[in-house]
């Protein structure tokens, strides 16, 4: 019967079952290599500590689970006991307690589970079959067995402790995530501050930069770092004079130089700064740099340009045009988009606009779904939600479908492909 139980006992612990599924198995194995009639295997925790029973066979009355607080006199007996012990009515008090929800005098031998001098759990054994005691030979078996319980359970403890400082540590990430996020929202809010007509702008070019490399594929580390370089991008503006934000008119030759310049000062203020995505500098100082070198500040000319600082220029060209200015009032998304199309791909990436206009057509199909009844219409409108709130969006999915064909003509410099 002993080996047997062993034959048993190893598929059983090496198969790719859940440990409540596992631990019956393991304790109708270690019962029938027995003969028992009656049993429960029970886990230790330390805090509080206790035995909980995760399997039970043959009880005619057994709570789910079993509870068994213990003293600490108790945790350092079992945790001593090397072998398995008989139970009466004299010694019970020795191991367990009985302020559980289960009597200790049910159990007519026991057998702590150990790995090296640490307690793991116990197996509790009631009635034989035969009514038989239990005697030095399955004393024998059941310690013999035990070993493999205690390897088992000890495993499953390490996986659900490891699980849950995995858990923790995400959890915190999270946190850490969120608040690095919120900080940079703040600065983002602080930098639009000096004149109301572009309040939310950073915002907004940070969602949309991280909405357009969403949409062309990138990882979500980059996704994330374009954010926090949409809300940055600006920063330099700080150091203009406020006067210029208010302006009607052109800016003459040295009113532009003045606004020009927010791009190195911004590069000075978070060049020094680690963050945790390093391609913030750049982006902040090439975000006005254009495909055919007539940006600033060092005019840089296609693969000069990094695909990061591309992305935030289109986000920023599309916020600007969108958004009111002393100068002008908003374009609509039409005249917008239109534009944009021309500016491709001279002066803007193909790509990055190629992506803009993918997340905007999920927004017109969106809004088209959201007209249909029910709940799941206006949570997918919610879940696919781009454009700004100020935006007001008049287009359907076949205009951006025209629109994406009238981009993708001009990067094919209007060649014409047949099969």
């Amino acid at each position: 019967l002993t080996f047997e139980a062993l034959s048993d006992l190893g598929p059983v612990m090496t198969a790719e079952r859940d440990f409540s599924e596992t631990a019956p198995l393991m304790l109708a194995s270690l019962m029938d290599a027995l003969d028992a009639r009656e049993g429960a295997l029970f886990r230790f925790t330390e805090r509080p500590a206790m035995l909980a029973s995760v399997a039970d066979r043959g009880f005619a009355s057994f709570p789910q689970p079993a509870v068994i607080p213990l003293l600490p006199k108790h945790v350092h007996t079992l945790a001593r006991t090397t072998a398995p012990r008989c139970i009466t009515s004299e010694n019970w008090a020795d191991f367990l307690t009985s302020n559980g929800n289960m009597a200790p005098q049910l159990f007519r031998c026991i057998a702590p589970l150990r790995v090296a001098s640490k307690l793991v759990g116990m197996v509790a054994l009631g009635q034989r079959e035969n009514g038989a005691d239990y005697g030095e030979e399955e004393l024998h078996t059941l310690g013999l067995l035990s070993h493999f319980a205690s390897l088992h359970v000890h495993n499953q403890n390490l996986s659900e402790s490891l699980a849950q400082r995995v858990g923790e540590n995400l959890k915190l990430m999270a946190t850490i995530h969120n608040f690095y996020d919120h900080t940079l929202e703040a600065f983002a809010a602080a930098i639009d501050f000096k004149h109301v007509n572009i309040h939310g702008h950073s915002l907004r070019v940070g969602r949309y930069a991280a909405g357009i490399a969403e949409a062309m594929g990138m990882e979500s580390d980059e996704v994330a770092g374009l954010r926090a370089a949409g809300y940055l991008h600006d920063i330099g503006k700080v150091s203009v004079d406020k006067h210029l934000f208010a302006k009607q008119g052109a800016l003459d030759e040295r009113e532009f130089r003045e606004m020009a310049d927010h791009t190195t000062a911004g590069h000075q203020i978070v060049q020094g700064i680690q963050f945790p995505w390093p391609k913030i500098p750049e982006v902040v100082r090439s975000h006005h740099e254009r495909n055919d070198g007539t940006g600033y500040p060092d005019r840089l000319r296609d693969e000069e340009l990094p695909i990061h600082a591309r992305i935030v220029g289109v986000a920023d060209t599309f916020d600007a045009m969108t958004s009111d200015r002393p100068y002008r009032s908003s374009l609509s998304m039409g005249e917008t988009l239109n534009e944009i199309v021309q500016l491709t791909p001279t002066k803007l990436d193909p790509v990055a606009v190629q992506g803009l206009l993918v997340q905007i057509r999920r927004d017109t199909v969106a809004a088209a779904v959201s007209s249909l009844p029910g709940k799941w219409a206006r949570a997918k409108q919610e879940k696919t939600k781009f454009l700004d709130e100020h935006i007001r969006c008049d287009l359907g999915p076949t205009d951006i479908d025209q629109i994406a064909s009238a981009l993708l003509h001009r990067i094919n410099k209007g060649r014409v492909y047949s099969a």
